[in-house]
């Protein structure tokens, strides 16, 4: 029988220009090269919000009733935006007797090698995405202790960090140096190289600057 496989794909409702197609073409790709049988499952909302993801609950409800026996995401935060939530899922999926494959990043958690990278990879994501939040609340204070009026200034800390995927694929093709990116996104060196380090560790490194603008 041929293994039964439900790709979810998901955008935010912040990026109104993503196509879901983005995700799905080759996630479908994947699964016909195997010879699955594939079901889509979409939804356009913030990850952490349950009550928009209609999708993914109707995704949950038919892994309850043995639907399908693997589900598949295109990237680690198109399924969840923690460590907590993503290992929640999974524990919920497990106990349906369903796996997780992330396409992107060659996880497959029906295997223990799958699993273990899985929990590390979950756990890198959220301290990346700590240390932009850390970056922004500084910004914040720093303004204030200057006696800055706190706004939407025409350079502000979130929108220097808006520009992290252009400046940390720059610094991985050679093209600026690491010193450079930090000077850019006006971090300290520190600070930049710990979230460069975060992102080749859960595999970044191995992917091309195209594939990323591809993947939002």
């Amino acid at each position: 029988m041929p293994r039964r496989v439900a790709l979810y794909a998901r955008v935010s409702t912040e990026d109104r220009g993503q196509d879901p197609e983005l995700q799905l073409v080759p996630m479908r790709e994947h699964a016909a090269a195997h010879g699955w049988e594939a079901i889509d499952y979409v939804d356009q909302a913030s990850a952490s919000d349950l009550r928009r993801r209609r999708g993914w609950r109707q995704l949950l409800e038919d892994a309850h009733r043995h639907r399908f026996d693997v589900v598949m995401v295109w990237k680690l935060d198109r399924f969840a935006r923690s460590a907590l939530d993503a290992l929640h899922w999974l524990e919920q999926l497990d106990g349906y007797g369903v796996g997780l494959k992330i396409l992107t990043q060659d996880i497959d958690t029906t295997t223990s090698a799958g699993r273990l990278v899985f929990t590390v990879l979950a756990a890198v994501a959220e301290m990346e995405r700590e240390l932009i939040r850390e970056r922004v609340k500084a910004g914040v204070e720093r303004a204030r202790s200057e006696g800055r009026q706190l706004g939407r200034p025409p350079r502000s800390a979130v929108e220097d960090l808006r520009r992290w995927p252009e400046v940390r694929d720059q610094v991985m093709a050679g093209t600026i140096t690491r010193a450079e990116g930090a000077r850019r996104l006006r971090v300290r060196y520190g600070d930049f190289l710990a979230a460069l380090n975060a992102f080749r560790n859960r595999g970044g490194a191995e992917r091309t600057a195209a594939e990323f603008s591809q993947s939002g």
